[in-house]
């Protein structure tokens, strides 16, 4: 077994690209066209099953998990426990600090479109006068 200070220097670290991917093709413009398209099926899907299965990439918590399990594949890495069980913690703990991440870059980037709305606001204000 790995020793704890690097399982979670890893677990911090793979939730990164987890994060960056997930929010990537959930909320940015390069997938604007395949989101949307998921987005109607999501909605209009004939069955309970068509409708979920495209949900999942209108989600970043939902599409996180997929990510995840990708990148639990490819790196083999476990926490805490060996087998099924450390992979099954580490899944649900990358999925958890990506999200967390997910969600501080969310308020960052809030912050900055309100800044750039303010800024524009007292352009005009001071063109104005």
């Amino acid at each position: 077994m790995i020793a704890l200070t690097t399982q979670v220097a890893w677990l911090f670290l793979l939730a990164v690209p987890v994060a960056c991917i997930a929010w990537t093709v959930t909320h940015e413009e390069v997938f604007r066209e395949p989101r949307e398209y998921c987005v109607k099926h999501s909605w209009q899907g004939k069955t309970l099953l068509e409708r979920k299965f495209f949900y999942l990439f209108t989600c970043e918590y939902c599409f996180s998990h997929y990510v995840t399990i990708f990148f639990l594949c490819l790196t083999g890495y476990q926490l805490l426990m060996e087998g099924w069980r450390g992979y099954l913690i580490a899944g649900f703990s990358i999925v958890w600090i990506a999200n967390t991440y997910m969600s501080l870059f969310g308020l960052i980037r809030q912050d900055i479109v309100r800044e750039k709305a303010e800024i524009k606001t007292m352009e005009k204000q001071n063109k104005t006068d």
